[in-house]
Parts: structure tokens; C-alpha cells; sequence
């Protein structure tokens, strides 16, 4: 599959994603924020890191790039989008996904290697997940805390809509716990820990995070 990995002004991990992309088996294609234009991918993510107008808001001026109106467009058409970190932001701050994210409570950066549990694998970043696999994650944000009303995350909670959640201890005051989420559709995630980070042995927490470049072999778009 050819999955776009797009440059924001700022990005830092985009090089990372690609390569995560690749060594799960696709090719990544490198997108810039500033074109209207996916080059006919089959996939989008939108990776961590950091963004410009992130003074502001994380992720509230990236989501008035170009690029953005066509990932919007595509998403909602089925498209498989995975927001990472900053990209998670932009997702919600794009109203892809509900929701917000905001400073630490601890009101410091934090970088480790963060235990989850896998909650939903039927999206098509996490279907290479066995059912509430316990897997270790890198970590690092300052703005990391996801919130929303109560109305919202009963929702969520209801419709199995919780991609992964924190285990051992809660490292950014994320309401109920939660690292990531996913749409109504299932095709669009958010999350905050950086599976990109975790996919080769000779680097970072192991391979934990490979699955979720993995799937997309086997996802089924409807």
C-alpha cells in the first residue's frame, strides 16, 4: 500500500514515520502541508512531533494546511488516517476525532516508555493486535492530556471507540486513561504515544509498535 506521510513546518518525526511505514511492508510517499494533493495514497499519517502555530494551540493551525482539507475529504470517504502525538492533535482540532488535548497536569514534558493495552483491534492501524494486548510504547509529550465532556467519552467508551489506554500509571492526566481513540467509522485514529518509534530491536522500547504499520496489510476499506 502506498501510505503519505505528510511535513508540517516543525515535524519532527516524519522521517521516522516513513520508515516505520516501510519496515511494515508499504511504501511510504512523502506529502508537504502546503499542497492540495495525497498523490493517490492509500493511506495517510500524520505524525508527532511538533508543528508550527503550536504557540497557540497544538494543532490549531496545521489543520488549516492544504494538505488537511484533502486528508478531511478523503477521510470521510473511508480513507485509513493515523494521527501520532501532534498528528492526534491535529485530528481533533480538525474535528476528525472528538475532543481535546491539553498540557500535562504535571505541567512538565514527559518522555518513557509507556505501557498500553490495545482496546479496539478492528480499526485498520490495530487489526495485527491480539484482543487487549498489553504492549510498550515510546512516550514524549507536554500536551498530551486528552479531555472531553462526559457525554462524549460515556460515548466513546460505549461504542468501543477506545484505541488504547494507559497502564501502570497515567503519564499526562488523560481522562479515563486514554492514549487513543478512533472515529464512528473506525478508519480515522488518534494517538498520543509513538508506535513509530517501537518497531525494530535495535532501537527504542522493542517492536510493539509495529503493528500498527502492519495492519494496513490486511485492513478491509469500506
Amino acid at each position: 500500500m502506498k501510505v503519505g506521510v505528510v511535513t508540517f513546518p516543525g515535524s519532527l518525526d516524519d522521517v521516522d514515520a516513513a520508515r516505520a511505514v516501510r519496515i511494515g511492508g508499504n511504501e511510504a510517499v512523502a506529502l508537504w502541508h502546503g499542497d492540495h494533493d495525497l498523490k493517490g495514497v492509500d493511506a495517510v499519517v500524520l505524525p508527532g512531533g511538533f508543528s508550527y502555530g503550536d504557540y497557540l494551540r497544538c494543532g490549531a493551525i496545521s489543520r488549516f494546511s492544504p494538505v488537511m482539507t484533502e486528508v478531511v475529504e478523503a477521510a470521510g470517504k473511508g480513507m485509513p488516517v493515523l494521527g501520532i502525538c501532534n498528528g492526534f492533535q491535529i485530528l481533533c482540532e480538525s474535528h476528525l476525532l472528538p475532543g481535546a488535548l491539553i498540557r500535562n497536569d504535571h505541567r512538565k514534558f514527559v518522555c518513557r516508555d509507556q505501557r498500553l493495552r490495545i482496546e479496539n483491534t478492528s480499526t485498520p492501524w490495530t487489526s495485527a493486535y491480539a484482543p487487549n494486548a498489553e504492549v510498550t510504547i515510546v512516550l514524549k509529550n507536554g500536551e498530551g492530556g486528552f479531555v472531553a465532556d462526559e457525554e462524549t467519552l460515556d460515548r466513546l467508551e460505549g461504542e468501543g471507540r477506545v484505541v488504547a489506554r494507559y497502564l501502570d500509571l497515567n503519564p499526562n492526566g488523560s481522562m479515563r486513561d486514554i492514549a487513543g481513540i478512533t472515529n464512528e467509522r473506525g478508519n480515522v485514529v488518534g494517538l498520543m504515544p509513538h508506535p513509530e518509534h517501537a518497531v525494530e530491536e535495535l532501537t527504542g522500547a522493542g517492536t510493539d509498535g509495529l503493528g500498527f504499520f502492519t495492519s494496513l496489510a490486511s485492513a478491509v476499506f469500506v
